[in-house]
């Protein structure tokens, strides 16, 4: 499996406020940052994976609006993520 418990944990230790708040905005979207990468990999080499483009699809939609969301509520909390995680609009 690409992403154990362990790998979650690290996200939420790097990105968020502590290993156990799985609710802050920035571990939620490096957790969906790394998600996107790895779904994106996998359709490189298997292109007509529908489910999986609807999925990937979905995702991004979802890390879009917790990124606007932290636009609204701190702007710089938004800066800090976006440089942390090199993801442009």
């Amino acid at each position: 499996m690409y992403l154990t418990t362990e790998k979650k944990k690290e996200f939420f230790e790097k990105y968020g406020k502590s290993a156990n708040d799985t609710g802050s905005a920035e571990g939620q979207i490096a957790l969906f940052t790394y998600r996107i990468a790895h779904l994106t990999e996998h359709l490189k080499q298997h292109k007509h994976d529908y489910s999986t483009q609807r999925a990937l699809l979905k995702l991004v939609g979802k890390r879009r609006r917790l990124l606007d969301y932290l636009k609204r509520r701190d702007i710089e909390r938004y800066r800090t993520i976006i440089k942390e995680l090199n993801i442009r609009k």
